[in-house]
């Protein structure tokens, strides 16, 4: 992936951020380019070699013509929750860490319907909160939308989908 200065990028699991320098850098001989990420939700510097892009899961933004496939994914169809904690919880971890926004939508969708029907363990409770926020302010990003109105759509999105599942009585 070719960046410059200015481009916004996915950092899985972190979010949106911007390529704020690109520099090269020599160690042990060899050099290397160097990217400086400004991770947008906390401000922190993150430096990446360029040669790491590709497998950390760094990508360009969604575009926004698939927004509307992630509304249709979240609206339509059932999912398959394994009840098995440890298994379930390192399967979203792992969906989480590919950074593709159809994984993070799985996982929101996921937590969503299991919230629904049992309590969320401590654990799940943060990967919801911080997949919704990842889900949440990409397509704010790409939409030029309100984080509030997206999150709205997001929440009333996957209420439609499980309108007929009964909610737990404890929420």
């Amino acid at each position: 992936m070719n960046l410059k200065v200015g481009d916004k990028v996915f950092y899985p699991n972190q979010g949106l951020g911007i390529i704020e320098d690109i520099q090269e850098e020599n160690y042990y001989g060899e050099t290397f380019k160097l990217y400086h990420l400004r991770i947008l939700a906390n401000n922190t510097l993150v430096l990446i070699p360029s040669s790491n892009t590709e497998e950390i899961g760094i990508r360009k933004p969604i575009k926004e013509e698939f927004i509307k496939k992630i509304f249709d994914f979240m609206r339509n169809g059932e999912v398959d929750v394994t009840m098995n904690w440890k298994g379930r919880y390192k399967e979203h971890l792992n969906l989480m860490k590919s950074g593709v926004m159809l994984d993070m939508a799985l996982v929101l969708k996921s937590l969503f319907y299991l919230n629904l029907i049992k309590p969320l363990s401590f654990r799940e409770k943060k990967m919801m909160e911080k997949v919704k926020e990842l889900v949440t302010s990409e397509i704010s990003e790409v939409t030029s939308l309100p984080l509030s109105k997206i999150e709205a759509r997001i929440m009333d999105t996957l209420s439609l989908c499980f309108e007929d599942k009964n909610p737990r009585m404890d929420s």
